[in-house]
């Protein structure tokens, strides 16, 4: 039971933990692939909490080795690693992962170390990781029971897992498919944070267990359903395996398990400076609950709307954003499209073609104190948020939204 919570971690297993940060560099997918290769073998139900396809692609063993590096650099120092905490412990909460799992997980990822390094790997090496870890697992446990406690108690809210039916759906473009979840019981929905996301979990035939996924909400709170505007991936594609099977099943009166929304990429509802919105494809979804939040509450702030598609075709929600845009005058919307279509009307369906360029729209999106929401594939944020800064926004007012393990 190496594995198991210690009180603090010694000054030697402190020095020990940050003497291995190279090793880390080195060796962590390494290690990290070994560990999940070795957990799901002895651990196969398993397999229905952990995301198969970024298994495959190997994100998620990358970004394991990246959040372990990032534990040992800043052993002590954990204040830094309060954003990652958040976010992972959400995720966490949503995906109802349970005390006893992190035992399974420190376990065999001790063992995995040892494997992998080998006798570098000395018993003094293992002590200190196995307390490190004890630690990380405690704060993170604590964390995850805060959260879902508040979950449980909220009106209309629950721990783990409950079910709901598909109430109705609607196509919103060529490419996503907004589907209306309400509860089986017909009991109350909770209310939740323009931002967050519920997890669904559904048996998959074609990898024969089940999967737990993330979807953003993508309307306002209401009470009385959740919505999430799912993107179908291109058939065959490994990310896309739960994606398109709800695409294909998820018909009227079927049903799913869904958790309580969870998240930390909210809106922030205290302010009253602007706020521009800006999302990749199928990033608008909690740009869109977002700006429905703003409006239904009459709020006074200025709002900018910039989205980018590859065209009209799959131009998500594009009749609602333009009645918006006609009902509230602090609202202002800029849509580029990678590629015209003929179909495609400039003024009414986009704006610019090509990809998002900030530097062409200063004057509509570079404003005092603005609050910055992106969400999107990580390169286009991480694009967007590097042109934010370099025309002088703080970046502490730059909020994003990462998908999966990114």
């Amino acid at each position: 039971n190496k594995y198991k919570m210690k009180a603090l971690l010694t000054l030697k297993q402190t020095n020990i933990i940050k003497a291995t940060v190279p090793v880390l560099a080195e060796h962590g997918v390494t290690i990290t692939k070994h560990f999940y290769k070795r957990m799901l073998t002895a651990h196969p139900e398993l397999k229905s909490v952990f995301n198969q396809a970024h298994q495959i692609t190997g994100h998620q063993p990358e970004a394991l080795a990246k959040a372990v590096h990032a534990y040992a650099s800043n052993i002590d120092n954990l204040g830094a690693l309060k954003g990652a905490v958040e976010r992972i412990s959400n995720k966490h909460a949503s995906l109802n992962i349970l005390p006893s799992q992190y035992d399974i997980v420190g376990k065999h990822l001790l063992l995995s170390i040892k494997e992998v390094v080998g006798d570098a790997a000395t018993d003094d090496v293992i002590d200190a990781w196995a307390a490190a870890y004890g630690q990380l697992a405690q704060i993170m446990i604590n964390k995850e029971e805060e959260l879902m406690k508040t979950s449980e108690l909220k009106e209309g809210g629950w721990r783990g897992w409950r079910k709901f039916k598909v109430q109705h759906t609607e196509k919103e473009s060529d490419e996503i498919t907004s589907f209306y979840l309400v509860p089986v019981d017909g009991g109350a929905v909770p209310e939740f944070i323009s931002g967050q996301y519920i997890s669904v979990k559904k048996f998959i035939p074609a990898l024969g267990f089940e999967q737990p996924r993330q979807y953003t909400l993508s309307d306002a709170p209401n009470k009385k359903y959740f919505r999430v505007s799912v993107k179908r991936e291109d058939s065959g594609s490994v990310k896309g395996v739960m994606s398109n099977e709800l695409h294909q099943v998820l018909t009227p009166g079927v049903e799913i398990d869904v958790s309580c929304p969870y998240g930390v990429f909210v809106l922030d509802h205290d302010k009253e400076t602007p706020v521009v919105l800006m999302s990749g494809g199928v990033g608008l979804t909690p740009m869109i609950s977002m700006l429905t939040s703003l409006v239904q509450s009459k709020s006074k702030r200025q709002i900018r709307f910039v989205h980018g598609c590859r065209d009209g075709k799959v131009h998500a929600m594009k009749d609602y954003l333009n009645k918006i845009v006609e009902q509230h005058q602090n609202v202002e919307k800029v849509v580029f499209y990678d590629k015209v279509n003929e179909s495609d009307v400039r003024g009414r369906d986009y704006d610019y073609e090509g990809f998002i360029n900030i530097n062409n729209i200063k004057d509509k999106v570079i404003l005092p104190d603005a609050d910055y929401y992106l969400c999107g594939p990580p390169l286009f944020m991480l694009a967007q948020s590097k042109v934010l800064e370099a025309n002088g926004v703080d970046p502490k007012n730059i909020h994003t939204e990462m998908f999966g393990s990114a």
